[in-house]
């Protein structure tokens, strides 16, 4: 009797997960706020890089964090193949589950693209978009790619990665940033670094919604001009004395900010 339980439970929980072309996706909901929130991670990154921002967003939100597919506990599709429309469709999937007709969508580095897109494909959806030192040009090329696996595929995922930390990614942030993006498959890495660069992506869109960019001191993937023409409504912050990852390094700046921003919107 208690093994039929189990299974009629876990049964339960398959049909209540999202899921893109049968692929389960994995997320995490929390908080009961009338705003939801989606966080979406970068390159080879995984949900738990929002664990500074979580607890305090859920006292006055409803946040959801998942795994895109290849990504932490959500598998890769069956042909291998990671695209940005599939990653859109993941989020998508997520918000779906949530019934919330309206979502602002967080993006860190690879992840702004990936919102970028979700915003082309379900519009309707969008109430306003956080860049996180997120890309909004293509600055990448098929040989980096490539160069992300084969036999000095870790050692140059190693090296790319070490070269976005700052005096503020202290050796403890390192340790949990090295061991999440390290641990993804190089299938993983080199995928969605071919999805990040695909010229289809890039279309230079104007974007009319509320934007807040939150960057690294300096960073190299904020262009300004390109953001200032692109997003009318933009509101640029650089967070002094970060690196890449600044919603670990400087959390309660971080935070401040977005909260702030996400108190100005009404949906």
């Amino acid at each position: 009797m208690q093994r039929i339980l189990i299974l009629t439970l876990a049964f339960a929980l398959c049909l209540s997960a999202a899921s893109v072309d049968g692929l389960a996706i994995h997320s995490t909901t929390t908080g009961n706020g009338a705003k939801t929130i989606i966080l979406v991670h970068g390159w080879t990154c995984d949900e738990s890089m929002w664990t500074s921002q979580t607890p305090e967003l859920s006292k006055d939100f409803r946040v959801i964090s998942l795994d895109l597919p290849g990504h932490g506990r959500t598998g890769s599709p069956k042909d291998g193949k990671l695209s940005m429309d599939l990653f859109a469709r993941a989020v998508e999937a997520v918000r779906a589950e949530a019934k919330a007709e309206k979502v602002v969508l967080v993006g860190h580095s690879m992840g702004t693209p990936v919102v970028v897109q979700f915003t082309r494909l379900f519009p309707q959806h969008v109430a306003g978009l956080v860049f996180v030192d997120g890309l909004v040009e293509n600055g990448g090329n098929a040989a980096a790619a490539q160069h992300m696996g084969g036999p000095g595929g870790r050692q140059a995922r190693e090296q790319m990665i070490r070269g976005w930390f700052s005096a503020s990614t202290t050796p403890a942030i390192q340790t949990k940033i090295l061991d999440i993006m390290l641990a993804s498959p190089e299938e993983t890495a080199v995928g969605a670094m071919y999805a990040t660069i695909d010229p289809a992506i890039w279309k230079q869109d104007m974007l009319t919604m509320p934007i807040l960019a939150l960057y690294a001191d300096h960073s190299p993937f904020a262009n300004r001009t390109y953001m200032t023409t692109h997003f009318p409504a933009l509101e640029y912050h650089e967070i002094a004395g970060t690196g890449h990852f600044l919603m670990l390094e400087k959390p309660e700046e971080f935070n401040s900010l977005l909260v702030s921003f996400l108190n100005k919107l009404t949906y």
